[in-house]
């Protein structure tokens, strides 16, 4: 594998601004991430900070405890409990086969980051990935995109109702499972290591209770061998450790709210569009019934707390109850979630996409209101992987990877297209079409007005024929040009599929299945740098 940085854009304004430490976003963050010592004064803040490490290690050990271990995650645990320990921290939901790549990359860059600062800050840096088993958005997490056809498929799996459940409540029929992975795997194509991974997710698919079990059992697998350390957040271990930090949010519900209400409007000063959506009477917590997740609203006539769209209601001391006795109903929202993760981890640094830098840059005043920095937010690598084939198409066609993996092939295609299609053709049904249309206008002219109705509708259909005409003609050129039209088509399905971002829709197991398990180490063995360019690999 070789690896060239780029300079490609990202995904949305804030972000690239905030990638550039550019005014007015820098100023929506408590760290300059272009600081050479960003980190060491972010250790350094921490350090006037008390965290329960050891109950937080017990935690996590608890949890890892049903996957294969490795002593590399046995190290990262013992080294949490170091007083002087900092975690590297970022998260996903649960997909299927781990969902789209960003999430691979997302993990990559975590563990990246953790042990390049441990060797410059000469202190325990561990990797921490946040699952988010709380979600309760099925449809975002239960398919992977195949190649069937000359296209991209969306292969979901299906299960019954499943309302507004979290994912982690979600069981899976493991048969069922199975058989949709192997479905999968029939359009990825055989190769020499099929046989060994279908082998092995079979048996996780056996192992796994659920939907975040799935995915950490394959992400465990992946990655164990760098001490990458896994948490549910739904995990009810968790929630225990949460139960202070509910309450310190159930009793300063409004100062949070307001507080990313005051932020939203000093960013949208400046053009930017809201990332959260908040109600000014947000609890900014759900309660979840075992069935759906449903979002908490201050209700000032009866000055309690209700569900949105439900007949549910509590009083503050019900809530405050809930919290000593059963917190595993309660969860956060996007809002308090980045506020739990920095109550409970020393947070050296927090991993995120272009999604996640606009949400956060409106979290700033939730921090202040409860003396905190907002840790560092280092955008995740942003990594496109380029085959030799797909390389050999664009060498070919004289294209630029750059251009291709910000606009796709569209304009090159189409550019090639108007060369190849012949004008005459078209020159010639044109020609006939005005022809025809003029000998209906002096017939219709003619004619008396009960006769134009049927005029018009053969005018319409003879319309129809020359379209139709001009489409055959057009199938034939391309079946006559196949060959290059299709390698456009192919590059931009590799590079820029559904014209977003290659990390976006394709998944890992397409190239674990192709290049069999040394994929992984392969990625890891780089050399990456966490200074905002495009990582494009060669393999």
């Amino acid at each position: 594998m070789e690896l060239e940085n780029l300079s490609i854009p990202a995904t949305n304004r804030f972000a690239s601004l905030y990638l550039e430490q550019k005014q007015p976003v820098k100023d929506f963050f408590h760290y300059d991430i272009r600081d050479s010592s960003v980190f060491k004064r972010r250790a350094q803040d921490l350090r006037e900070r008390t965290f329960n490490r050891e109950k937080l290690a017990n935690c996590i050990e608890q949890y890892m405890r049903k996957f294969p271990s490795a002593s590399a995650v046995e190290h990262s645990i013992k080294k949490l409990r170091n007083h002087d320990s900092v975690v590297v921290i970022g998260g996903q939901q649960a997909g299927l086969l781990t969902g789209p790549l960003y999430t691979i990359h997302k993990i990559i860059s975590i563990i990246k980051l953790a042990k390049e600062q441990e060797k410059l800050l000469n202190q325990p840096v561990v990797p921490v990935f946040w699952i988010a088993g709380e979600d309760h958005d099925y449809l975002e997490v239960n398919h992977v995109y195949v190649e069937r056809e000359r296209q991209l498929k969306k292969m979901s799996y299906v299960e019954g109702p499943i309302q507004k459940k979290m994912v982690a409540d979600i069981t899976l029929e493991s048969e069922n499972v199975k058989k949709w992975i192997h479905q999968i795997f029939e359009h990825l194509g055989e190769t020499t290591y099929t046989k060994d991974i279908l082998k092995q997710l079979d048996c996780i698919v056996d192992n796994s209770n659920n939907m975040v079990e799935c995915f950490a059992f394959i992400i465990n697998e992946l990655f164990k061998e760098y001490g990458l350390l896994l948490i549910d957040s739904a995990n009810p271990l968790l929630r225990q450790l949460e139960t202070s930090h509910f309450k310190t949010i159930i009793e300063h519900y409004d100062t949070i709210t307001k507080a990313v209400l005051a932020q939203q409007e000093l960013i949208q000063k400046d053009h930017f569009p809201k990332a959260i959506d908040i109600s000014e009477e947000a609890l900014n917590l759900f309660y979840y019934d075992g069935k759906e997740r449903i979002l908490l609203e201050y209700d000032r006539e009866r000055n309690g707390f209700l569900g949105k769209n439900t007949d549910l209601y509590f009083t503050k001391e019900q809530l405050l109850e809930i919290c000593d006795t059963m917190p595993e109903l309660l969860s956060n929202n996007v809002v308090t979630r980045p506020l739990m993760q920095e109550w409970l981890f020393p947070t050296l640094a927090f991993i995120g996409g272009p999604g996640e830098i606009a949400y956060w840059g409106e979290l700033k005043r939730v921090f202040e209101a409860f003396k905190f920095h907002m840790p560092p937010m280092i955008p995740r690598l942003n990594i496109t992987l380029l085959e030799r084939s797909i390389q050999r198409d664009i060498e070919t066609l004289q294209l630029s990877v750059e251009e291709v993996l910000k606009q796709g092939t569209a304009n090159e295609k189409e550019e090639y297209w108007n060369t190849i299609k012949e004008g005459e053709y078209d020159d010639i049904i044109n020609e006939m079409r005005i022809y025809l249309e003029e000998q209906y206008k002096k017939l219709s002219a003619q004619t008396d007005d009960g006769i134009h109705p049927l005029i018009e509708k053969n005018l319409a259909f003879h319309t129809e024929q020359f379209n139709f005409l001009q489409r055959k003609i057009y199938e034939q050129i391309e079946r006559r040009h196949d060959v290059v039209l299709e390698k456009y088509a192919r590059i931009e399905r590799s590079l820029r599929p559904n014209n977003i971002p290659q990390e976006r829709v394709w998944n890992v197991f397409y190239f674990i299945n192709k290049y069999g398990p040394d994929f992984i180490p392969s990625l890891m063995s780089l050399t990456y740098s966490f200074d905002g360019t495009h990582k494009l690999i060669r393999i």
